[in-house]
């Protein structure tokens, strides 16, 4: 098993190159699945959630080819099987897209329960509402979700989400494009990674409007053909890399951005007394002075993302004054807030919101990650600690941030890779 350690106090000073968005990648590479003939999808991020999903086609008999670290080849024309594999399936979150493309695709699927962090439940209802509206079943056995239509063939349908849901709306957009007639999801998620998928669909022969606000249109199609794809840059990534420069200092370029994608990350930090600078594709960070508080709630796009409550509420732990960090996406998003209180936040969590109370200055201590986020979070804080820090459990941060410890390296971090005792079982318990 792999830890970080960290030697914190160093300014970030330099460059770092933002990869390709998590949250799209692990939706458009199961969409593959629709396609009928050759996918290229380009600016994919070496991270282990797209190293499952790919191994995930390529268990069910698709082609999977790497031209480049950042660039696969993918052909599903002579996929067979509608099953996924339990163990390959039940460890990532992205398992339950390969409903809506399987059952577009062929009439029906079988996949695991979705796995991936543990920091609240992942109903899968509106999921569900939207293949049955579309004339699907739908059950759960054996730690399978089982969906059919008896046709053999999803029809259109007029789809209300009861919630914003991003996965919902990703996973309903998908099973539509080969489905007859046309399809409406109201109350659909806006987050930038919806936009990218339905221009992957899009650029493949699918006929999807509208995504980007909250009634998406779909009109089905008999199928759709092979091409290229680039994936948009990963806005919390980014975000991630703006927070660690607002908690340490210093000044870096984030490179290879959309900066919209951004705007509602950089009004938190502007608020905090970060300066940042936007140009067409750049965001200059900058942090010289105290950080300020101030109150952050977490809200569908085009607010506050969940995915950087964590990593804000580090930044947070050490300006001046009280601030408030309202989670309203997820349940149980605050577990590591203990871990941050052994480097001496002062924080107090009641139900969804977090009173964090900023102190002059965190102290290195041994931590553990909880979640994908939470070990991001944890980064940041050990970096601006004082002293020493061991981080384990940073499977998690692997699952969403490509070579972190390099990037964070050529800042000027002082970042170690260290190898300790451990068993596969432990880890795929942690992964589990």
């Amino acid at each position: 098993m792999t830890n970080y350690i960290i030697h914190g106090g160093n300014p970030l000073f330099g460059e770092v190159e933002i990869s390709g968005a998590k949250n799209a990648a692990i939706a458009i590479i199961p969409a593959a699945v629709l396609v009928d003939g050759v996918c290229r999808i380009e600016n994919i991020p070496q991270i282990s959630d797209v190293t499952l999903c790919l191994r995930i086609l390529d268990n069910l008999g698709a082609s999977v080819r790497s031209i480049n670290p950042h660039t696969v080849e993918i052909d599903c024309t002579h996929i067979r099987s509608t099953r996924t594999s339990y163990d390959l399936a039940r460890k990532i979150r992205a398992s339950y897209y390969l409903i809506g493309a399987l059952l577009g695709r062929f009439g029906r699927a079988e996949v695991t329960m979705p796995g991936g962090c543990n920091f609240g439940v992942r109903p899968i209802d509106q999921h569900v509402k939207g293949f049955t509206a579309m004339g699907a079943k739908v059950v759960v056995e054996g730690g399978f979700i089982h969906a059919s239509a008896d046709s053999g063939r999803l029809r259109g349908a007029n789809i209300y989400l009861d919630v914003v849901s991003v996965g919902a709306t990703m996973n309903i957009m998908m099973a539509a494009v080969l489905a007859d007639g046309n399809t409406v999801i109201e109350n659909a998620a806006k987050e930038p990674h919806i936009v990218d998928l339905a221009n992957f669909l899009n650029s493949m022969g699918a006929s999807v409007r509208g995504a980007g606000t909250d009634t998406i249109k779909i009109t089905g199609v008999d199928r759709l053909r092979g091409g290229s794809y680039t994936i948009i840059p990963d806005q919390i990534e980014a975000g991630t890399y703006m927070a660690a420069v607002a908690a340490t200092g210093g000044q870096v370029l984030v490179k290879n951005i959309i900066p919209k994608h951004m705007d509602c990350i950089t009004a938190k930090l502007v608020e905090m007394g970060v300066e940042v600078e936007e140009n067409e594709d750049t965001l200059l960070v900058r942090r010289t002075g105290r950080l300020q508080k101030t109150n952050v709630k977490t809200m569908p796009y085009p607010g506050f993302p969940t995915d950087m409550q964590p990593q804000i509420t580090s930044v947070l732990s050490i300006a001046d004054g009280t601030s408030l960090v309202t989670e309203s996406v997820w349940n149980n998003r605050f577990r590591y807030v203990d871990e941050l209180k052994r480097m001496g936040a002062c924080i107090q969590v009641d139900d969804k919101t977090a009173v964090v109370e900023g102190v002059d200055h965190l102290t290195g201590a041994p931590i553990q990650a909880c979640d994908l986020r939470a070990g991001a979070a944890l980064v940041i804080a050990a970096l601006a600690a004082r002293g020493e820090s061991e981080i384990n459990c940073v499977h998690y941060i692997e699952r969403g941030y490509e070579h972190i410890v390099e990037k964070l390296r050529a800042l000027g971090a002082d970042i170690q890779i260290v190898e300790v005792p451990g068993t596969s079982d432990e880890l795929e318990a942690h992964i589990g």
